[in-house]
């Protein structure tokens, strides 16, 4: 017999993999395709889930922030995330450490859903650190990535992750963020998306804050409080 193409062969071990509990296989046609994400100009052409498919069907906010954070960002994701959650929002972030884990930890302890967008394909966890923190996503939340199964963590993946992050979400919340931090380019994809943009600030002298006041001086909304968000979303209102 002739070896089978290695396409072939991913498509068969996708659809396997699709076949177990709480996986499936989201493509660009089916009525499940988050509306939010269909409007994106780069729309991911599939979408691979593990957890609770109806975390894509309610409205979401996205918390993102620097890897190496402060204590004082590391306190106020927690809170975002927390509060957002308690009032009906889904957190959507990276599953990277720092910010990223806090928003996912603070959507968990209020009880409330948040959604994991990952860089990899969905048979690993990056980084590795944050394996009890996806599955337990999982178990309420939801995992998602549009890069095929075994997809390792490369560096170029991670930006256009960024834009599923905002696509999805009706805002964006940057909570600490420097210079160079990819939470300004999931900021500036969100702005391409239409999306809203929102900021914490931080210690003028502070090195973690510098970009969120650079945002800031671009036009984004600082808030201070939950409620400031939650403002700009009248249907939530409790």
């Amino acid at each position: 017999d002739k070896p089978r193409p290695k396409s072939a062969k991913n498509h068969k071990k996708a659809l396997k993999w699709a076949e177990k509990p709480r996986n499936g296989i989201i493509p660009f046609e089916a009525d499940e395709y988050p509306d939010q994400l269909r409007q994106i100009p780069v729309p991911p052409p599939v979408l691979f889930y593990h957890g609770c498919q109806s975390a894509l069907e309610k409205p979401s906010i996205a918390i993102v922030g620097s890897r190496r954070c402060s204590s004082y960002g590391n306190r106020n994701a927690l809170w975002m995330a927390h509060e957002l959650a308690v009032n009906g929002l889904v957190v959507c972030s990276g599953l990277a450490r720092g910010i990223d884990g806090q928003s996912h930890r603070g959507a968990l302890k209020a009880r409330g859903q948040t959604i994991a967008v990952v860089a990899t394909g969905l048979d690993r966890v990056y980084p590795a650190e944050h394996l009890s923190l996806a599955n337990e996503i999982a178990e309420t939340g939801l995992l998602i990535s549009e890069f095929p199964l075994e997809t390792p963590p490369r560096k170029e993946n991670f930006p256009q992750r960024n834009r599923i992050i905002s696509g999805l979400s009706l805002g964006v919340l940057v909570v600490e963020a420097s210079k160079r931090s990819g939470s300004l380019i999931t900021a500036r994809l969100a702005l391409e998306q239409n999306r809203d943009v929102f900021v914490i600030p931080g210690a003028i002298n502070n090195k973690h804050s510098e970009g969120c006041h650079w945002l800031i001086k671009q036009g984004a909304k600082l808030v201070e409080s939950p409620e400031e968000i939650l403002d700009d979303y009248d249907f939530l209102k409790r």
